[in-house]
């Protein structure tokens, strides 16, 4: 699949890491170092436009080094960039642990994923069919009924 991108960023353009890797890595692209405080977000510019095909998404998610050394993730996970959506990508970051955290140009914030979707169309009904687990929901699968 090629996807057309506007690249006003000092990086290189999103890569896959390896053969098989999924996501490829976001860079920040910002002037100065920002620090994010415990518990504090900001929303953080890569500075790359995307033209995705109809029927894709992007999926921006975590980076899992990030989460469990620094405790910094994406706060709406995975953020949706929509086929459709023509403005810059931004990483909505936050810092969950007790320390302070910087972020500089050029460092790996996020990674993205290509995802293809299906489009629903609502079918108004006044009952489901029945299946096994019914109403369960929340930690009930896998659990013996009583």
């Amino acid at each position: 699949m090629t996807i057309k991108v506007i690249n006003k960023s000092k990086h290189a353009l999103p890569k896959y890491q390896t053969a098989l890797s999924a996501g490829m890595d976001l860079y920040a692209n910002i002037s100065e170092p920002i620090t994010l405080k415990s518990l504090e977000r900001r929303l953080i510019s890569t500075g790359l436009l995307i033209s995705l095909p109809e029927g894709y998404e992007a999926q921006v998610r975590p980076r899992s080094g990030l989460a469990l050394k620094n405790g910094i993730t994406v706060l709406n996970t995975p953020g949706t960039i929509d086929a459709d959506y023509r403005g810059e990508i931004g990483v909505i970051l936050v810092n969950l642990s007790a320390e302070d955290f910087t972020i500089n140009d050029g460092d790996r914030i996020a990674q993205m994923v290509i995802a293809k979707y299906e489009t629903a169309t609502w079918e108004e009904v006044n009952t489901l069919e029945e299946t096994e687990r019914g109403e369960g929901g929340f930690g009930s699968s896998g659990v013996a009924k009583k």
